[in-house]
């Protein structure tokens, strides 16, 4: 009797490389991509602040008639300290007295990057963005394409 040949079982290592180099490929692809959707993400919270911040701008100007605090010398209204992943500032357009205000909120940590703007007049702008700014006044999460 002769031997009997059993079929041999598993890969190859060259079928074994080339699944490597697969999800190598996939992960190199992908991971890019999650993180910009991640940080897309994250940017509404910034710009609700913003939003929110222009509002109580014009409250405090329909209060007092002035975008100014006491002093004269700052925005009338504190900006907020807690934004995660943003810091939001506030400057006065002066020109012979105070026309305006300008709030900024400025992407930190995994936004570093963004940066967008609000003034008196409502006017949105996005100054910043790691992709490509839009060429028109408006708030963009995506680069150069604006935000319904």
């Amino acid at each position: 009797m002769g031997k009997k040949c059993m079929p041999q079982r598993g890969f190859t290592l060259i079928e074994l490389m080339v699944a490597v180099a697969v999800v190598a490929i996939l992960a190199a692809v992908a991971l890019p991509a999650y993180t910009r959707y991640v940080a897309r993400s994250r940017v509404p919270p910034g710009l609700d602040a913003l939003s929110a911040y222009a509002v109580r701008m014009e409250q405090y100007y329909q209060d007092t008639g002035s975008y100014t605090s006491e002093d004269g010398k700052s925005c009338g209204v504190k900006v907020p300290d807690a934004v995660e992943n943003y810091t939001i500032t506030c400057a006065l357009e002066t020109g012979d007295k105070v026309k305006g205000f300008m709030a900024t909120a400025t992407g930190s940590g995994l936004l570093t990057g963004y940066a967008y703007t609000i003034d008196g007049t409502g006017t949105r702008v996005t100054t910043a963005h790691p992709i490509a700014k839009p060429t028109k006044n408006c708030w963009s999460i995506r680069g150069s394409i604006c935000d319904a």
